[in-house]
């Protein structure tokens, strides 16, 4: 069994546990990118398609990095570098915590850009620049943005100091506090914004559009749909940067892994649909186009919302949430790195979370001005931003996503797994659990890789 603790601390619940971790999984990924991916690909049919990915490749692989992150309770380093010892392998594991930190480190300083963004749409949706809006005015609304420098430079700078605060508090007073009260705030205003989309939008072809499977409508673009739905199952759970790692450091050793696995995936997944339901009416009640990609949110919205009775406030809602989801999310992020710094350089932990915040900070800026004053600049053809996205999401994360696989399932002695899982090494749970995680998952990941980068 794991160490009873954490030299950083231990939530105090599981349902604090729950909520971090489900605040981790729960970003812009669901609620920005979830809906317009469904809608790109038919509806129904990619939800359906997604419900299985998750609970084929998530939940195993969310399950595996819960159960090192306790196993090690330290830095996904310090833990990679302790359990390989502990179970006679390569040291050279403590790479897959590097790969970790590294990714959330380059997410972060890009994810706080577009975070920014929907600060800087929350006080122009509550200014009333949403009304009246039509297509040429919401696209030239965005663009005087992220054209500004300066004004993406002021974005990023606060919300970086809003994620460093909470960090630097600690798990009890900052991390756990914060979930306490971001998580349900995030539901509540979740639910408002389906309701208001019920009374205001097309919710009965909204949700036909969500719900009502039609794979005739994939047409050639099936195995395309699937990979999609395995790379967004995988990236939706926060999973191989580290995150769920350092937050199962400091998870009770009673707590079912399994259980608040499925929950937590559970949780993040009722996000995603209740999205889809909040996002869909609106856009179907104004004729507009549901596959409008990453457009949708800050282009084709604002739009619906101008032409809408108490589109303003609802507008405003809507962003508020945006930054709610970014900003838990961050939050864990944040904390590897932190917990790292604290670990190996003997910092404070306000400290390590300031300088931690300051190199994503100073590493953001190259992002914020590959959107403007930048934008010649390439590396591999593509802008800072691009680039940082492009190597986490298809190089680092499903990289690291297999390595935790194949350590959980092939490196792991069985009577460490059986021990930290507390299922019995002949019950069905376990050997499921093991199937996946050492078959199936790996394989999946591999083929959206593969996928990614233009081999399949």
């Amino acid at each position: 069994m794991s160490s009873t603790t954490s030299v950083h601390g231990m939530w105090s619940s599981r349902l604090a546990f729950i909520l971090a971790a489900t605040g981790s999984a729960v970003g812009l990924g669901n609620i920005w990118r979830f809906p317009y991916t469904a809608g790109e690909y038919g509806g129904g049919a990619f939800v359906l398609v997604y419900l299985i990915c998750v609970a084929g490749i998530g939940i195993p692989i969310m399950m595996a990095e819960i159960m090192l992150g306790r196993r090690g309770r330290q830095s996904p380093i310090n833990t990679m570098k302790s359990l390989a010892r502990e179970e006679g392998s390569s040291p050279f594991w403590q790479l897959l915590g590097w790969m970790g930190i590294v990714s959330g480190f380059l997410i972060l300083s890009f994810y706080s850009v577009i975070a920014g963004w929907t600060l800087a749409y929350v006080f122009r949706a509550a200014g009333g620049l949403f009304t009246g809006a039509e297509a040429q005015m919401a696209r030239a609304m965005f663009e005087a943005l992220v054209s500004d420098p300066e004004r993406l430079l002021a974005w990023h700078t606060i919300f970086m100091i809003m994620t460093g605060l909470v960090v630097a508090r600690g798990v009890a007073s900052g991390l756990e506090r914060a979930v306490r009260w971001l998580m349900p705030a995030l539901f509540l205003l979740l639910v408002v914004m389906v309701f208001y989309a019920a009374q205001a939008g097309d919710f009965t072809g909204g949700f036909s559009y969500m719900f009502s499977p039609d794979f005739a409508r994939l047409g050639s673009r099936f195995g395309e749909a699937v990979l999609s739905a395995m790379g967004q199952a995988f990236f939706s759970l926060s999973l191989g940067m580290g995150a769920i790692m350092i937050y199962g450091s400091y998870l009770n050793s009673r707590a079912s892994i399994g259980q608040n696995a499925i929950i937590i995936a559970s949780m993040d997944t009722l996000v995603a649909l209740l999205a889809g339901l909040a996002i869909f009416p609106i856009v179907l009640a104004n004729g507009l186009e549901a596959g409008a990609g990453p457009g949708l949110i800050f282009q084709t919205l604002p739009i619906a919302f101008g032409q809408m009775p108490f589109g303003g406030l609802f507008g405003t809602v809507f962003f508020v949430l945006l930054v709610f989801a970014a900003w838990t999310s961050a939050i864990s992020l944040l904390e590897p790195m932190t917990a790292w710094l604290v670990e190996n350089r003997g910092f404070s932990r306000p400290r390590a979370a300031a300088l931690g915040a300051i190199a994503v900070w100073l590493l953001g800026i190259a992002c914020l001005l590959s959107l403007n004053l930048w934008s010649n600049v390439t590396v591999l053809g593509k802008g800072f931003l691009d680039l940082f996205d492009y190597v986490t999401a298809n190089i680092l994360l499903p990289l690291g996503g297999v390595c935790i696989a194949i350590f959980a399932g092939w490196i792991m002695r069985r009577v460490s797994s059986v021990d930290e899982l507390a299922l019995g090494e002949r019950s069905f749970g376990y050997r499921t659990w093991l199937a996946l995680v050492r078959f199936v998952a790996p394989a999946c990941v591999i083929l959206v890789f593969l996928n990614a980068i233009g081999l399949i």
